[in-house]
């Protein structure tokens, strides 16, 4: 569970300080003319980001315990 949670962090933590990286991962082949990601996109994604890492987070204090 440790190593799940590590994960959890590390992917969240990517999605809440590089949005638009994981735009262009995930989103940017879907579109016949790629741009920046919106605004609301960008939000969406670190508020992913932030639920992505209190998981892990929750997930590594519980693998301990």
């Amino acid at each position: 569970m440790f190593v799940l949670g590590s994960i959890l962090i590390l992917f969240g933590l990517f999605m809440i300080f590089k949005p638009s990286i994981f735009w262009t991962i995930t989103e940017s082949w879907k579109s016949s003319h790629p741009s920046d990601p919106s605004g609301l996109y960008i939000w969406s994604t670190r508020f992913g980001g932030v639920m992505f890492t209190l998981v892990g987070v929750s997930t590594v204090v519980i693998s301990f315990l």
